[in-house]
């Protein structure tokens, strides 16, 4: 049987949707989302097979001006994911798609060799406008760039996903798949459920602490009767940011427990045991071995 394979690159602002389009298009929950920017922080691939088609779909970074090393090197992860991608899809939204928000983006992209990758523009989150600023948007962003095909979706109820899945399996060029048929992610489920865990604690806490957290895994035992033991250290780079993941009397991190701990144990098909620490580790979002183990950087 005749195979395709190919990778997508899912590229754009903060906050755009890019993680609610990559979990629509695989069918499951594999990416982080919530309604912080910055949310996503290494490329996550996500996999779908349909009729002979493989697509490995990578969902990347929010593209925006870096402060740290960490900032850096999520921007930096965020471009070298064009670098193999058969097909790039700059996403942006009506609410916050402007031309010049964007004019970075579309410049570097103009200066790839003309047969690197094609690339497409999602306009995301229709349903928040009207059609006419739909329209207006599209004509200002084909005006700047050729693009070798528009779409207008929304990833959260789903509109316009068949179509824009079924243009990516006719485009994606011949060639054998990279992934076995039952794998659907190339990150670790150690790195999956160290991000369910952020994502709980993003969707908790407010102002620059969501930032200014990692979380990593200390242990991962299995146990008995397919149960399984996990230790999470959540990294804070304030002595005043540990006290508020805590919560008064524990409440915080006691509520990030249960919650994390069941979409764990979906992801995992059993039954997990989760501990959480909070550390304190000043500037570690200038660490760079930090930032290598979290999959940023040069090795």
């Amino acid at each position: 049987m005749n195979t395709n394979f190919g990778y997508v690159a899912l590229m754009g602002e903060p906050n755009v949707g890019k993680s609610t389009l990559l979990n629509r298009l695989v069918g499951t929950k594999l990416a982080i989302v919530t309604h912080k920017a910055q949310t996503t922080r290494t490329n996550l691939i996500g996999i779908q097979n349909r009729e002979g088609t493989q697509i490995a779909f990578v969902d990347t970074p929010g593209i925006f001006n870096p402060k740290t090393k960490l900032d850096q090197a999520m921007v930096k992860s965020a471009w070298g994911s064009i670098k193999y991608a058969d097909i790039i899809s700059l996403m942006v939204q009506p609410k916050s798609g402007k031309l010049e928000e964007n004019e970075g983006i579309i410049k570097r992209l103009k200066q790839l060799e003309k047969d690197q990758a094609k690339i497409i523009l999602i306009v995301n989150k229709i349903d928040l406008v009207n059609p006419s600023e739909l329209l207006k948007l599209v004509d200002v962003f084909s005006n700047r760039m050729d693009f070798a095909k528009v779409f207008l979706i929304s990833a959260k109820k789903g509109d316009g996903i068949e179509d824009l899945i079924k243009w990516y399996s006719d485009n994606l060029p011949k060639g054998p798949w990279l992934f076995p048929p039952d794998q659907i992610s190339s990150q670790s489920v150690q790195s999956l459920a160290c991000d369910i865990t952020r994502e709980k604690l993003l969707l908790r806490l407010h102002q620059e602490i969501p930032y200014n957290l990692g979380v990593e895994t200390d242990q991962w035992k299995e146990m008995k009767n397919n149960e399984v033991r996990i230790d999470q250290n959540i990294v804070v780079a304030r002595d005043g940011h540990k006290a508020m993941v805590i919560g008064a009397s524990g409440s915080c991190i006691k509520q990030v427990g249960i919650e994390a701990r069941k979409d764990i144990s979906k992801l995992l098909g059993q039954k997990v045991h989760l501990f959480l620490r909070v550390t304190v580790r000043k500037k570690w979002m200038d660490d760079e071995k930090r930032l290598r183990e979290m999959g940023l950087g040069q090795p």
